[in-house]
């Protein structure tokens, strides 16, 4: 059946008002997906190892050498500025769930947003090294280049590493705190981790706590 021009003429105005019909009928905006929360920067939020923090706390030299008893393989060399880092796993590696872990987590960031000056107060029978800022710099650059510039980095030619110490965050009572050690082999290359301590035994001696959920995540590797 063939439809006459006046017919369909009709049928393509109805077809017309059908669809503008319908497109009134949609929502105008549609529905979104809530987006997940972003998350902060603890860069910016945080930031860390700031200038100006003047020179280490006394109690802080008592953790370290406690810790470093034990002769190691290799020459122990510090840098005297501290710097720690906090990976963001999940927004923090640090996972405290008890108010002594938060307690910590708080006063570490707290000790450590401004970089503070190591002294030579150590007492660690192996003996160390202390460089200076720059120096530090200097000893990585020799090491990532492998002592290529043997009249610069002759009196780096026995190091391995240089480590840098973050400022230990204490709980209230000054049995537990974290403490950070960073452990640089170049520019670019390296290892780190943030780690619990506590004072036990009968000579009440600092020593690392076991492995927890709270700093699980906070070893890293350059």
């Amino acid at each position: 059946m063939r439809l006459s021009p006046r017919l369909g003429f009709r049928l393509i105005l109805v077809a017309i008002a059908v669809a503008i019909i319908g497109l009134r009928l949609i929502p105008r905006h549609l529905p979104r997906t809530p987006s997940r929360p972003s998350t902060p920067d603890l860069s910016a939020t945080n930031p860390l190892n700031q200038p100006g923090g003047g020179t280490v706390p006394p109690e802080a030299y008592e953790v370290y050498s406690a810790l470093y008893q034990v002769p190691s393989d290799e020459p122990l060399v510090f840098s005297e500025k501290s710097v720690t880092d906090i990976p963001q796993v999940g927004g923090s590696c640090l996972k405290p769930t008890t108010p002594d872990e938060h307690e910590m987590a708080d006063a570490f960031v707290a000790a450590n947003a401004q970089s503070h000056r190591w002294e030579p107060k150590f007492a660690i029978p192996q003996g160390y090294r202390l460089l200076s800022a720059a120096d530090a710099v200097e000893a990585q650059g020799c090491l990532q280049t492998h002592g290529a510039d043997a009249a610069k980095c002759g009196s780096y030619r026995t190091v391995r590493h240089v480590r840098f110490l973050g400022v230990p965050g204490f709980d209230h009572a000054h049995t537990h705190a974290l403490v950070s050690v960073i452990k640089m082999c170049g520019n670019f290359c390296g290892s780190g981790g943030i780690f619990a301590v506590e004072k036990t035994g009968a000579s009440a001696s600092w020593q690392r706590a076991g492995a927890a959920d709270f700093t699980r995540d906070c070893s890293w590797a350059y």
